[in-house]
């Protein structure tokens, strides 16, 4: 059975990536909204089997300055909570779902830049994304807030890492939290150093030449990474039949 998507994107460079390898060869029926072009996510959601929200420069509360935000939270929070069907938030995406669920987005003191480690609890052998996953995981990082205070009964921790505790998070069982980045293919960093937010945020932290180096870093791990890119897809594709 072929499997209808809704894509969340945000900015032009911050792409599915290899998530759009993966679908395409499933044939997956993919609708991509480039909210960023203005693009109104449609009023009828039933028809998706499953969204996935990714990342961008923005924050959480600058509505203002990006008002299809609004209707985006507002979009996700009727997928999660009245459809409840799967979702799959990335970076910012992971930022709205925490939200979405009463949860507050804070700046993370440091920020999370780089090829980092990602701890995944025990509780992840009952869960069904995350239960053929190893231990500890290599991710891109590339934020500055994070969700936090998120005190919901229905939520769950799967993930954290040193800084931040809500790495990866779950509601119920078919919406997801992911702070870091699985959509990764071996060009993510040259093409999100073109993003002036993101470039500038890369060179704060880690300085000037951190592009390169970053670069080496990802293309090093970057199989071990698209594995565990393809684990995700698979499992996400069967909570979307569930």
């Amino acid at each position: 059975m072929s499997h209808k998507i809704i894509i969340l994107q945000h900015t032009p460079l911050v792409t599915p990536g290899y998530f759009t390898k993966l679908m395409n060869e499933d044939l997956v029926e993919t609708t991509i909204i480039r909210l960023d072009k203005g693009e109104k996510i449609p009023v009828n959601l039933d028809i998706f089997d499953g969204m996935i929200c990714l990342g961008g420069p923005m924050d959480t509360w600058m509505e203002e300055q990006y008002p299809w935000m609004i209707d985006e939270k507002n979009k996700i929070k009727e997928f999660v909570l009245n459809n409840q069907k799967p979702y799959l938030g990335i970076c910012l995406g992971c930022q709205f779902l925490g939200e979405i669920l009463g949860g507050k987005v804070i700046k993370s003191n440091p920020p999370e830049i780089g090829v980092l480690n990602i701890n995944i609890l025990d509780n992840k052998k009952k869960d069904q994304l995350f239960q053929n996953f190893d231990n500890q995981i290599k991710a891109l990082q590339w934020h500055s807030y994070e969700v936090s205070e998120l005190n919901n009964s229905d939520v769950t921790i799967l993930g954290s890492s040193d800084i931040t505790k809500f790495q990866i998070f779950k509601y119920k069982n078919h919406a997801y939290g992911i702070q870091f980045h699985m959509e990764v293919d071996e060009n993510t960093i040259i093409k999100w150093s073109k993003v002036p937010e993101l470039k500038n945020a890369l060179e704060k932290y880690l300085g000037k030449n951190s592009i390169d180096e970053l670069d080496k870093l990802l293309r090093n791990n970057i199989q071990e990474m698209n594995n565990n890119t393809k684990k995700l897809y698979e499992n996400f594709k069967n909570l979307m039949t569930t």
